[in-house]
Order: C-alpha cells, then structure tokens, then sequence
C-alpha cells in the first residue's frame, strides 16, 4: 500500500509536458578537397551522413531543411532517405525564412547547414525555442 502511494505521489507530482517539436541542427559532413565553391562530401563525410541517418532513424523527424549546396543536401540525404523525409532548400544566407519554416513546424525537424551560418544567425535560431 505504501508504495502505491508512492507512486500515485510521485505521478501527481511531475508535471504534464507538452510535445513540443525538436529541431535537429547539425553541419554538414566533412566536404571533398576538391570541388571548388560547392564540393561533395568526402568518403568520411558520406559515412558521417550515414551515421546521421541511423542515429534519427527513429527520432520523428517530420521535416528535413538544407541549404542550395551540394555538401548539407548530401549529409540529409541517407535520412531523408531512411524516413522517407523530402528536404526543403533554404537558401543558406536565409535566416528569416528558416525561422519561419521551423516555427510553422508540426513535429520534428532537421537542419543541416554550415558553421558559419549558424553562428552569424544564432539569434534568431534561439527564436525557434520561444
């Protein structure tokens, strides 16, 4: 009896959460030497992108956004691909319209950019939590 108790004390006690969306953001993989402005990704990075895919396999993610560039559309790829997720192109100099994007969001997203991208627009990332 005390332990049922217990457990309706404790059950009572802990706040009801709501599902609130979980945005993903991550850079992209390791991109190839060669390939100038807009270069695949390495061998590495190709397994980073697989990695990814597998870690989120079962994460929900309803929504996939990457930039115009070869290197964050190829890291989405695999699991786009697993969770049957066609990505949106953000342009990557696009803040405003990916916090748009992510506030109108209905379940779990994931975002592959760039690191420069991320920390000149992290204010209005922080955005996406409010």
């Amino acid at each position: 009896m005390k332990a049922l108790a217990l457990f309706i004390l404790l059950f009572v006690s802990v706040p009801i959460v709501s599902a609130q969306p979980v945005v993903v953001i991550v850079r992209h993989a390791e991109k190839a030497a060669n390939g100038g402005n807009d270069p695949d990704l390495s061998s590495a990075g190709c397994a980073r992108a697989e990695a990814l895919a597998r870690i989120l396999k079962d994460s929900s993610i309803t929504a996939i956004f990457t930039s115009e560039f070869k290197r964050t559309q190829e890291t989405a790829a695999p699991a786009a691909t697993l969770i049957h997720v066609t990505p949106t192109v953000v342009a990557a100099k696009d803040t405003a319209a990916l916090v748009g994007k992510l506030h109108q969001l209905n379940g779990n997203g994931l975002v592959v950019g760039h690191g420069a991208q991320f920390r000149t627009s992290s204010k209005r990332l922080e955005s996406i939590a409010r």
